[in-house]
């Protein structure tokens, strides 16, 4: 095939074309669509960059969520910015038109988060009824005129003044000093939190099928009787509070004191159990220390959170069960002083009883229940938790074997483990305890039957 010649131009020169097409390009229509090419592309990675830098717009979030306040609820909000910072928040009220500036706060250094607790103020004279909070929080956001780096939250809420009443079922209660009771009493509304304060520890209460609360409480073992005064309290949803005393008989006791020498033998056979939690120490004296006195706070720590985890309704029938054929050794409340070569390292208060058979004994459940705990447990090694319901727990441990798990339902007599010797145990036995929304408590009450209905039974009203 014969491939036929470029056309030329009159003078004949292809070249010349090629520079027509050349000067077409640099004609003025021609650089301006590139010039505004570039320009737009400059001011899209701008606007990236200034997306990227501002982050999102600020976050909320507002404590309690209940729907109900009063001049006594505590509010509670967190802020967070992504990148800018923060730069205003303003809180404002409006209730049937008439609006309140509540809180206004400014960030001059720009914080990426805040947290600020604040209450309705008394002199804006609110009502009880409905009434809208709103909360707007800005950071520092280079597009803020474009609406960016602005949240907004409107919560609408109703502003209840009255706080609900009480009505605590009559009768003495009879308490032993380190012992245990039961209250019932009913409520005029719905509450938020109800139970029972003993100076600074708290009993929950659980509200039973009938409407009526019931109550576990109890006077701490090293709490003079003098010193008892449990009170009912309820708070509602809008924070309004209410208490009042229970009529209460303080029974003082008198708690053992032992002095207990702690033997290298004792050392070396059991601080192996907690050696890896301790790599920094050496010896086993100061292993021991550490245990005796650091890991079993954790470990009564944590018995306040196991006590939470509780059926809001009894699960147990009848007097509570006692290792058979056991002898008791260490009791409820002893004090003990701990020795080392002559010297006093320790003392502790035994928050149990303990009881020894023979070695390897079956333990049966004391009272019908779910496990709440079956696991190696600080001080306690082997152990076993059973939630009889409304916080009630009884303890098992120093166990060689367990023969349940956690979540398990069993029942009164059945068998969950066997007697051992390990955690901080000197010989094969059950150190059986009883526990009371985390608070430990004696256990030759809950095996009493008459005890049991002098004292617990008879406050469940029907």
């Amino acid at each position: 095939m014969k491939l036929q010649p470029m056309p030329k131009n009159r003078s004949g020169n292809v070249r010349n074309i090629r520079k027509l097409h050349t000067t077409d390009r640099n004609r003025p229509g021609h650089f301006l669509r590139n010039l505004l090419v570039l320009c737009g592309a400059a001011i899209l990675c701008l606007l990236v960059f200034v997306l990227v830098r501002d982050g999102g717009a600020p976050v909320l979030k507002l404590t309690p969520q209940t729907g109900a306040a009063s001049y006594s609820t505590n509010f509670t909000l967190n802020l967070a910015s992504a990148r800018a910072g923060l730069k205003e928040l303003v809180v404002t009220a409006t209730q049937d038109g008439k609006r309140v500036e509540v809180l206004r706060r400014t960030f001059p250094d720009k914080s990426l988060t805040h947290t600020e607790s604040f209450r309705l103020p008394r002199a804006s004279g609110f009502k009880e009824g409905p009434l809208e909070l709103a909360i707007i929080a800005r950071d520092n956001a280079l597009l803020s005129f474009l609406g960016r780096g602005k949240t907004s939250l409107i919560q609408n809420l109703v502003l209840d003044f009255s706080p609900p009443r009480l009505s605590v079922n009559p009768g003495i209660h009879n308490v032993n000093q380190g012992g245990g009771g039961l209250v019932s009493y009913t409520v005029s509304k719905p509450v938020e939190r109800t139970g029972v304060m003993v100076s600074d520890h708290f009993f929950p209460a659980y509200q039973q099928k009938n409407g009526e609360f019931l109550c576990y409480f109890a006077m701490p073992y090293d709490m003079p009787a003098a010193l008892f005064k449990p009170r009912v309290m309820a708070e509602d949803k809008a924070g309004n509070e209410a208490s009042q005393s229970i009529n209460v008989l303080a029974i003082p006791k008198i708690f053992k004191a032992d002095q207990l020498n702690v033997p290298d033998s004792f050392l070396n056979d059991k601080m192996g159990q907690y050696s890896a939690m301790y790599p920094e120490l050496k010896t086993p004296i100061e292993i021991y220390k550490r245990v005796n006195t650091e890991l079993r706070k954790q470990n009564v720590a944590e018995l306040l959170k196991i006590g939470l985890d509780t059926s809001p309704t009894p699960l147990w029938t009848g007097a509570f069960l006692r290792l058979p054929a056991a002898a008791g050794r260490a009791g409820f409340g002893d004090q003990r002083d701990y020795f080392y070569n002559g010297e006093k390292i320790d003392h502790e208060t035994h928050l149990g009883v303990d009881l020894a058979s023979v070695a390897n004994a079956p333990v049966p459940a004391a009272n019908s229940g779910r496990i709440v705990l079956a696991q190696f447990f600080g001080i306690y090694g082997n152990c076993i938790i059973i939630d009889h319901g409304l916080g009630l727990q009884s303890l098992y441990s120093h166990l060689s074997e367990i023969n349940v798990t956690k979540g398990q339902q069993v029942a009164k007599g059945q068998i969950i483990a066997k007697t051992g010797a390990t955690g901080l145990a000197g010989g094969d036995h059950l150190h059986f305890g009883i526990i009371i929304s985390g608070l430990q408590v004696s256990p030759v009450e809950w095996w009493d039957e008459h005890w049991i209905k002098d004292n617990i039974t008879k406050h469940m009203v029907k």
